[in-house]
C-alpha cells in the first residue's frame, strides 16, 4: 500500500498563516517609523547623566543638609514633595541651584543668627530652590524619555535598548555626582564659595551644583543640536490606519488629554501602572533616607552633634557611588538577562523580590551596628561619643547599597520601555503614555513624602519602619509583575524576508 505523507495538523497550518500574515504586513507597512541611528540615541540618552548628576547631589547631600539647617527628621521628607508634584506640572527652569547653594548666605543677610541651630529664612530659601530644581529636572527628564521613544521608531528592541542606555547614563551621572559630593576639597575650585555664613560643607555643596549645571547645559546643547526630531505631517495617513484626531487634540488641555488617556487605557497599561506604583512605594523611602540611615542607625550619630553623623553620611555617599557603578553595568546587561530568565517582565519580578530582601536587611544591619556599639561601650571604648561601627558592619551596609543597584537599573529602564511598546502597539502617543506612567511614579512619591515621617514616629522614630513598608510593597510589585503583567509583542523583523522572532521580554 502506498504511503502518503502525514497531513499537517491544524495548529501548524494556523502558525504558518500567522507567520505569512506578519511577513506581508511588515512588507507593506510604509508608515512604520524608522529608528534613528544608535549614536544619535546615545547622544539623547546622555542627557540623563547631566540630570542625574543633580539628582545624586540631592539624594546624598540635601536631606542631611536640610536637617543641619534645623528641620526635624519627621518633617524633612515634606521637602521632597515637589519632586512628584513637579512631575505633573511643568514650570520654567530657574536658577534653583543658586538658591540652594546660597540659602545660608541669603538667610544670614535676611536676619538669621549664626549662633542658633534653626535658621528659618535659610530653610525657606533652600526649600524654594529645592522645589524649583525638582521642577527643572522633571521638565527635562520627561521629554527626554519621550524623544527617545520617538526616535526609536516602532521597534520594541530599539526602545528597550534606548531606555537601557538612558539608565546607563543615569548611572554615570550618579557616579559623578556622588564622587563630587564625597570629595571634601571641591570648594577649592571656587574659593569664593566660603563665606561667614557658609562653612566648608556648604561651600562644597555650592561647588557641586556649579559643576552640575555646567555638565547639564553642555550635554543638552550637544544632543539637541545634533539630533533632529521628525514630526509627522498632518493629514498624511497610511493605508489601513485610523486617522488621528489631531484637530480635536490641539483644542483639548493637557490634563483633559491625561484624563481621556486614563479612560482609554487597555489592560497591559493598567497592570504596568499598578506594578510601577507599588515599585516606587518600595523605592522612595530608601531613596529619601539612605544617607540619613547610615548616619543615624548604622553610625549612631545625631544631626549637628559630634562627627559620627557626618561620617555616616559620607559613608552613605560612598555606598551610593558603588550603587551607581553596579547600576551602570546592570543597565547594559538588562537585554541579555531578560532573554536568559525568559523575559524582562520576569526579570522585573525577580529583582523586586531582591529589592524586598535588601530593604529587610536594613533591619539586620541596624541591629548589628547597635550591638557592636553596645559591646564597645561595655568594653570601655566609648569615649565622649559612641564608637563607629565595626568593619564588618560597614562592609555589610556598603554591600547592601551596591546590590540595590541591580533592581534600580531595572526600575529605571523596563517600565518606560514597556510603556513605549504598549503605546506603540495600541496607537497611543508616546509622550502621553509616558506622562500617564509618570503619574504612577509621582503619586506614590507624594504618598511616601507625606506619610514616611509620621509613620516612622509611630513606631518610635528612625528610618526602619518606612523601609519595612517598602519591602512589603516590593513583594506585591514582584508578584504582580510575574503573574499579571502581560508580555509585550515580538520584536520587529529586520527585513521583510525575516521571520518574526520572539521578543526577549
Amino acid at each position: 500500500m502506498a504511503k502518503f505523507p502525514p497531513l499537517p495538523r491544524q495548529s501548524d497550518i494556523e502558525r504558518e498563516k500567522v507567520i505569512v500574515v506578519m511577513e506581508v504586513e511588515t512588507a507593506k507597512s510604509p508608515s512604520q517609523k524608522a529608528a534613528a541611528p544608535l549614536p544619535k540615541i546615545i547622544l539623547v540618552a546622555s542627557i540623563a547623566a547631566g540630570v542625574q548628576f543633580g539628582w545624586a547631589l540631592q539624594l546624598s547631600l540635601l536631606t542631611p543638609y536640610i536637617q543641619l539647617l534645623g528641620v526635624p527628621h519627621t518633617w524633612s521628607a515634606f521637602v521632597w514633595l515637589c519632586g512628584p508634584i513637579s512631575g505633573m506640572i511643568v514650570q520654567p527652569i530657574s536658577l534653583s541651584v543658586f538658591l540652594i547653594g546660597y540659602a545660608a548666605d541669603i538667610g544670614h543677610l535676611s536676619g538669621d543668627s549664626l549662633e542658633k541651630s534653626t535658621k528659618p529664612r535659610a530653610v525657606a530659601v533652600f526649600v524654594v530652590g529645592f522645589w524649583i530644581l525638582d521642577v527643572a529636572n522633571n521638565m527635562l527628564q520627561g521629554p527626554c524619555r519621550a524623544l527617545l521613544a520617538d526616535i526609536s521608531g516602532d521597534d520594541p528592541k530599539r526602545m528597550r535598548t534606548s531606555n537601557s542606555l538612558f539608565a546607563f547614563f543615569m548611572a554615570v551621572g550618579n557616579v559623578l555626582g556622588y564622587a563630587a559630593g564625597a570629595y571634601s576639597h571641591l570648594h577649592k575650585m571656587f574659593p569664593f564659595t566660603i563665606t561667614k555664613a557658609c562653612d566648608v560643607y556648604c561651600a562644597n555643596l555650592k561647588s557641586c551644583f556649579f559643576l552640575s549645571i555646567t555638565l547639564l547645559l553642555v550635554l543638552t546643547i550637544v544632543a539637541l543640536t545634533s539630533v533632529k526630531e521628525t514630526t509627522p505631517n498632518d493629514g498624511v495617513v497610511a493605508e489601513g490606519e485610523i486617522e488621528p484626531q489631531s484637530t480635536t487634540a490641539k483644542s483639548v488641555p493637557f490634563f483633559g488629554q491625561m484624563i481621556a488617556a486614563f479612560r482609554e487605557l487597555r489592560r497591559p497599561m493598567l497592570v504596568l501602572l499598578l506594578v510601577t506604583c507599588l515599585n516606587w512605594v518600595a523605592w522612595f523611602p530608601f531613596l529619601l533616607f539612605d544617607t540619613d540611615w547610615m548616619g543615624r542607625e548604622v553610625y549612631g550619630g545625631q544631626v549637628g552633634k559630634g562627627r559620627l553623623y557626618d561620617l555616616g553620611v559620607r559613608a552613605g555617599a560612598l555606598g551610593l557611588m558603588l550603587n551607581a557603578v553596579v547600576l551602570g553595568f546592570m543597565s547594559l546587561a538588562i537585554e541579555p538577562l531578560g532573554r536568559w530568565v525568559g523575559g524582562v517582565k520576569r526579570l522585573w519580578g525577580i529583582v523586586n523580590f531582591l529589592l524586598a530582601i535588601c530593604l529587610a536587611m536594613t533591619v539586620l544591619i541596624t541591629k548589628l551596628a547597635q550591638s557592636s556599639r553596645h559591646a564597645a561601650i561595655a568594653a570601655g571604648h566609648g569615649g565622649a561619643e559612641p564608637p563607629p561601627p565595626t568593619a564588618g558592619v560597614k562592609a555589610g551596609a556598603l554591600t547592601l547599597f551596591a546590590v540595590l543597584g541591580i533592581p534600580q537599573a531595572v526600575t529605571f529602564s523596563i517600565p518606560f520601555a514597556l510603556a513605549s511598546i504598549f503605546s506603540s502597539t495600541s496607537g497611543a502617543g508616546q509622550g502621553l503614555s509616558l506622562g500617564v506612567l509618570n503619574l504612577a511614579i509621582v503619586i506614590p512619591q507624594m504618598f511616601v513624602s507625606v506619610t514616611s515621617g509620621p509613620w516612622d514616629d509611630l513606631f518610635g522614630g528612625g528610618n526602619l519602619p518606612a523601609f519595612i513598608a517598602g519591602a512589603v510593597a516590593a513583594v506585591a510589585s514582584g508578584v504582580l509583575a510575574l503573574f499579571m503583567l502581560p508580555s509585550p509583542p515580538a520584536d520587529l523583523p529586520s527585513n521583510k524576508n525575516a521571520r518574526p522572532i520572539a521578543a526577549g521580554l
